[in-house]
């Protein structure tokens, strides 16, 4: 681990100590994990406290773990990741939150903070149905406004529940069951005899 990493580490187990659920250096990266119940409070000191000047949010996603490992997972299903970075040091840190309900997913808007986050937010909300506690515009930002469900969820079918179509006899848009029949695509790979025979061009 760099000297600079080092120091990173030193510094947020002086200030969090206990508020850390795990500190982890991977891929010269700091990761930290904090609880839901802490987590605005913990993003609100990273970016003011002079030991950390994180002033830039590069990125927020959020991820469902229900099918990881295999299916061997048995913490909480959905997590949200945020990239920060401090220009002042020069270092990133990655912090990740678990949401406490896997029924009903929530987790603090940090827009309050950084509202660089703000389509991020909504983003995950669309795509993985966590909502962001304080948010003021919380609203799908890449599926139809009708659209039922959420996509990025592991349970949700890769064709979907609906499809919509225009229909010429109404003359608009229409939403109706998904008609396409779930089947395989197993690649069919053709190869000639002489594939890979340098001597045969």
């Amino acid at each position: 681990m760099s000297a600079k990493l080092e120091l990173l580490s030193q510094k947020l187990q002086e200030n969090f100590g206990g508020k850390l659920k795990l500190l982890k250096t991977a891929l010269c990266e700091v990761t930290i994990e904090v609880a839901a119940v802490d987590y605005l409070m913990v993003m609100k000191a990273l970016r003011d406290q002079p030991d950390f000047c994180f002033d830039e949010l590069s990125d927020l996603c959020a991820i469902d773990y229900s099918t990881y490992g295999e299916g061997a997972w048995t913490g909480k299903r959905f997590a949200v990741v945020s990239h920060l970075l401090s220009i002042t040091h020069n270092w990133r840190l990655r912090v990740r939150v678990f949401a406490e309900d896997d029924q009903f997913p929530v987790i603090d808007s940090i827009t309050s903070i950084w509202n660089s986050v703000n389509w991020f937010e909504r983003e995950a909300f669309d795509l993985f149905g966590i909502a962001f506690a304080g948010h003021e515009d919380l609203r799908r930002i890449l599926t139809d406004y009708g659209f039922i469900g959420h996509p990025f969820r592991k349970d949700f079918p890769i064709s979907g529940y609906v499809e919509m179509r225009y229909d010429p006899d109404q003359a608009r848009v229409i939403y109706q069951p998904v008609t396409i029949e779930p089947r395989e695509n197993t690649p069919r790979i053709l190869r000639e005899d002489s594939f890979g025979d340098v001597r045969h061009g």
